[in-house]
């Protein structure tokens, strides 16, 4: 069994997974939008698995980042109810020494909110807590340095 977060985001997934992208140092695997799908992909029968329509629409369908067979997948909000912003969860990220811990926190914080500094704690090498630009919630950890 595995889980991964899938997160959503109202209309910039595009903008955020780029910014993903260069923070942890990966790249985007798939990442389709509503005008990659086929005329022939959307119906009103449910069972289909799409969401919204074809067309020429940017918004985002799917997203993924793989991270060292953990993955990060995400779209653009497609519900015809407003989109609220995630609350009540982190993205844990796991690094393995303390400069990238320092390097990723950095680079995820940048034009978000710090909630809890990057710092050595009784648990972790160094362990801090952010919002990120988009809204997103991040628990950077790193259990040992090395």
């Amino acid at each position: 069994m595995q889980i991964n977060p899938y997160l959503f985001f109202d209309g910039n997934c595009r903008e955020a997974f780029e910014f993903y992208a260069q923070c942890l140092g990966t790249d985007i695997k798939p990442m389709m939008s509503s005008s990659d799908m086929p005329a022939d992909a959307a119906s009103d029968d449910a069972q289909t698995g799409c969401a919204g329509q074809p067309g020429s629409s940017d918004k985002i369908m799917h997203a993924c980042i793989d991270l060292d067979g953990s993955l990060l997948m995400a779209s653009d909000w497609m519900s015809p109810e407003p989109f609220q912003t995630p609350k009540g969860f982190s993205v844990a990220l796991g690094v393995d020494n303390v400069d990238e811990a320092e390097r990723v926190f950095k680079a995820l914080s940048d034009g978000g909110q710090v909630h809890m500094p990057l710092d050595k704690t009784f648990f972790a090498a160094a362990f801090g807590m952010l919002v990120d630009k988009f809204g997103v919630q991040w628990m950077v950890n790193c259990e040992k340095d090395g």
